[in-house]
Formats: structure tokens, C-alpha cells, sequence
């Protein structure tokens, strides 16, 4: 069994986010998504971020539909900061074993990669999935310092779309798979800048997160 998890503030989740997590799961066969979101801050406000309940049940919302994709909500209600080596280490304990786990990330997150917590130990725990993102490339891989060489024609490839997917081999046994995602328009904070600016959003998330966000007055 493939489990992909996607783990985000999701503040607040929207139509790119579903994007990549179906293409994904189509791409690499997954059995299921389980979108993980992240819990508040501690002892300092976010203005920007909404409440995590609130975020987890904009996430219950936009995946009810999908029979593929589950909701874990562990981050979000803890009241100390969760890390993502602690919350795979327990995914991991939790399922059979022999069950693969995926961790699905952006690529300019994934170049921050080094500064996360035992990072290295986390690449012993699962595969990563990193998906394109505007703005930043596949080559600046290059200058990662936990993975390993990977020839610059076939980064560049990806960065073109001459390719969909390249997978890197770590010494663990766990591979990187990089993805080239076909582009969908959307960030969060566009969203929450047309809200506060009272603008229609619903092209951009689904019905239930715009009725959600409009009645409990999120973003204004």
C-alpha cells in the first residue's frame, strides 16, 4: 500500500491544492491523500492565518467528495508545535507494515528542506513527492546538500516540461519523485486578498469552502 500525505496550513485550501494531490495519486498508482493541516501557532497571533478548526473543516469540506482522499486532524487540534518527523514517525507505526508513505511537497518548500527538523532522519522515514511551483526550479536541486548528484539535462527537462517525472534514489532505499504539474492558477493568498476586498473567489475553491468562509466570516 502508497499513502501520499499533504500537509499544509491550507488557509485556506483551494482547487490547487486538490490539483496536485489528484495528480499525483494518478500518476503513482497512491491508494489514498491524507491531508494533514497544520495547527496554530503557539504563543504568538498569525493575522493572516484562520483558526485551525476552522482550516480543518474547510479541508472535510473539500475532500468529502473524494472517496481517495481522508482528512487527519492530529496537527491541527495539538497544542505544541507539531513537526513533520514526528508526525510520520507516528503515521508510520500506525499503518501495516510494509505500507509506503509519500510526502507530498511543493518545490520551494522542498528547497528549505535542510533547515527542517532531523531532516536527514525523515528521508529514512518515506519517499518524497515534490511538485513544481512557480517561481523556482528544478535545478536549484543542485545545491541541496542532502540529496544526492542528479545530472542538470534531466532537471532542466522538468523545468521545460520535456518531462513529467524523474525519480532520485536515496541511500536509505526511499526515492525523491519529481513531478512537472500542469500549472493551476491559485494561491491562498490571493484568495484571502479578494476576500478581504469582498470579490468572488469561487473559481478558485470549492462551493463548500466559499460558503464556509462567507458564514463564518473568515479572511474579512
Amino acid at each position: 500500500m502508497m499513502i501520499g500525505l499533504l500537509g499544509g496550513s491550507f488557509n485556506p485550501i483551494h482547487n490547487g491544492h486538490l490539483h496536485i494531490a489528484n495528480h499525483v495519486y494518478r500518476m503513482l498508482s497512491l491508494d489514498r491523500v491524507i491531508f494533514i493541516p497544520t495547527g496554530d501557532p503557539p504563543h504568538k497571533p498569525a493575522t493572516s492565518l484562520a483558526p485551525a478548526h476552522h482550516r480543518l473543516e474547510m479541508v472535510k469540506l473539500a475532500t468529502e467528495s473524494f472517496g481517495h482522499f481522508l482528512v487527519d486532524n492530529r496537527e491541527a487540534m495539538a497544542t505544541t508545535v507539531s513537526y513533520s518527523v514526528d508526525t510520520v514517525t507516528r503515521l508510520k507505526n500506525e499503518f501495516p507494515g510494509g505500507t509506503k508513505l509519500g510526502f507530498i511537497i511543493g518545490l520551494d518548500a522542498f528547497l528549505e528542506f535542510s533547515s527542517w527538523k532531523d531532516a536527514t532522519y525523515l528521508l529514512e522515514l518515506c519517499h518524497f513527492i515534490v511538485c513544481s511551483r512557480p517561481g523556482v526550479t528544478f535545478t536549484q536541486l543542485q545545491a541541496m546538500p542532502l540529496l544526492p548528484s542528479t545530472p542538470l539535462t534531466n532537471l532542466q527537462q522538468l523545468d521545460q516540461q520535456d518531462a513529467g517525472h524523474l525519480d532520485i534514489a536515496l541511500p536509505s532505499g526511499h526515492s525523491i519523485a519529481l513531478f512537472s504539474v500542469p500549472p493551476c492558477e491559485v494561491s491562498a493568498s490571493l484568495i484571502r486578498d479578494q476576500v478581504a476586498k469582498k470579490r468572488p473567489i469561487g473559481h478558485w475553491l470549492p462551493p463548500s469552502v466559499e460558503s464556509y468562509i462567507i458564514q463564518h466570516e473568515i479572511y474579512q
